[in-house]
């Protein structure tokens, strides 16, 4: 992804904007003509009755950047929040405040909960948003479904795989919707790739490389009056180093510990230490590593392209290799899958990377066919290039459509054809979309008000796209991949872990994974 030229990408943008722009003119026109362009791809309407009355628990990263800021008022309407951390309480009244939904007489109408029992005994409340530690999703979830919320709970689904079945189980025993921030299922971007894909487009897919880089190698800088402080002697900037003495990293997972949590009773809650209650994603007891925070992202998506199938086995390599302040989380991972591939005993290699030192190609997944390469590059853009003898970016072979027994099919043509109906429409190809936190909350909600209450698990119409039963599967293969690395072999997949109703789990037990010796 990385090493493409401008010229390249321009390309690539010209054959995606192309090739879509003729595959679904008619449902692009459609689409444009909508208030929401979510709502149009993902079956869903505008409420034609008031909105749920939704709470949020944990308004850190997640809660705030995602739940609080992209929600729509006319489907989910907050009542109040929760937070153990002062710091997370005053971001959520700020994030509340410069919402465009909300005056500030909304803002000071909010409950602020001391505590989630005392939300889950609110009789007003309707849907528990759950943003909280990962080690937290399946109790806090379990509970609030027992109280008779309905819940939608931030990715990964749970600790372990145990908990996600149980979590599915409780949602039926109680008749309540829960859904998973998986929000790929919800992004038009994937939409419009994955229609592509499961159109042949690309001909016969064997090969899907997923990558996560970051570069955090670089220790933060000390600052004086809100400037670098540089060593007199050396010239150079003078790292920032933590209350333990060690070097402090640009590490969006390991943040400075502000005063106002500096009184928080955190024994109280569970955790060992304030360090494991504000960093929680670097221990063991409370996080899952990268493959739980970003390689469930990407491995869902694989799975989506692959037919939603699962993977019959994984191996992979992980470690600590650039932090020394003894967190418990791998930093580099990569991690082979083995899918199956449409014919028996076919087999489609998946292969992930999350690594923090280097960011020459950032995020994104790559999907190698027959006929063709489609890249998704950072949930913005889909680049296509043609599969030919000559090079696969010649202006000579770009990507074009036409309508075979309505399937898409590859022909080398002069890519010096005018605008196309996607670019017209904004260019679906290369607009900077939704990434489908709003139109996650927006269906759940929908589906709320609109499903069959007596029994809303049998209302196939109106079912949330990451269900609980779906959103185990990504759990499974995240927990078992970290499983592959940590004992360090090849682990066949069993399919009745994906099978909520089985007891069958790959941990094997409840405890969370040990710590690499």
């Amino acid at each position: 992804m990385g090493s493409l030229t401008p010229e390249q990408r321009t390309l690539g943008r010209e054959n995606a904007n192309r090739v879509l722009g003729v595959s679904r003119r008619d449902m692009l026109k459609a689409a444009a003509a909508t208030p929401a362009l979510g709502a149009f791809y993902f079956g869903y309407e505008k409420l034609d009755r008031p909105p749920v009355r939704a709470a949020i628990i944990g308004t850190g990263n997640e809660g705030c950047g995602a739940m609080i800021h992209d929600h729509n008022r006319d489907y989910l309407n907050y009542i109040g929040f929760c937070d153990i951390r002062p710091s997370n309480q005053a971001r959520a009244i700020k994030e509340f405040s410069a919402h465009k939904q909300y005056t500030t007489d909304d803002v000071k109408k909010l409950k602020k909960y001391n505590d989630h029992k005392e939300m889950l005994a609110d009789p007003d409340v309707e849907v528990v948003v759950i943003a909280l530690p990962l080690w937290l999703h399946a109790p806090i979830a379990i509970e609030a479904m027992k109280a008779g919320k309905h819940v939608f709970c931030e990715k990964l689904m749970a600790h372990n795989v145990r908990e996600c079945k149980e979590m599915c189980r409780v949602a039926r025993e109680t008749n309540k919707l829960l859904a998973i921030g998986h929000q790929r299922h919800y992004s038009v971007l994937y939409d419009n790739a994955n229609y592509l894909v499961q159109n042949d487009l690309l001909g016969d897919v064997r090969h899907i490389r997923a990558l996560w880089h970051r570069n955090n190698a670089r220790p933060a800088p000390t600052l004086k009056d809100g400037k670098p402080v540089f060593d007199p002697e050396t010239g150079l900037v003078v790292p920032l180093r933590d209350e333990d003495g060690s070097i402090v990293y640009l590490d969006g997972w390991k943040p400075k510990i502000d005063d106002l949590d500096k009184k928080v009773d955190f024994k109280k809650y569970g955790y060992d230490s304030l360090d494991q209650l504000v960093r929680w994603r670097l221990y063991n007891k409370t996080g899952a590593g990268l493959m739980a925070e970003l390689g469930s992202h990407q491995l869902d998506a694989c799975s989506i392209f692959l037919g939603k199938k699962h993977p019959m086995a994984v191996t992979g390599i992980g470690g600590t290799y650039l932090y020394t302040d003894g967190r418990e989380v791998d930093d580099h991972v990569f991690v082979t899958f083995e899918f199956p591939g449409k014919a028996k005993n076919d087999h489609v290699v998946v292969t992930y990377s999350s690594i923090n030192t280097n960011s020459f190609e950032k995020y994104g997944e790559t999907i190698m066919g027959s006929r063709g390469t489609m890249i998704i590059e950072e949930e913005k853009e889909i680049l296509l290039y043609k599969e030919a003898g000559a090079s696969a970016t010649s202006r000579l072979t770009s990507i074009a459509l036409e309508k075979a027994g309505k399937k898409p099919l590859v022909e080398a043509s002069p890519s010096t054809a005018g605008p196309s109906a996607a670019t017209a429409l904004g260019g679906l190809a290369t607009a900077d979309p939704s990434r489908g936190y709003r139109e996650e909350l927006e269906h759940f909600a929908y589906c709320v008000r609109h499903g069959n209450q007596s029994n809303y698990h049998e209302d196939k119409e109106h079912q949330p796209r990451c269900r609980g039963e779906v959103a185990l599967a990504d759990a499974v293969i995240a927990l078992t991949s970290n499983l592959a690395m940590k004992q360090k072999r090849r682990i066949e997949f069993d399919e009745r872990w994906f099978d909520y109703k089985s007891d069958e789990v790959p941990e094997g037990s409840d405890h969370t994974i040990a710590k690499r010796s």
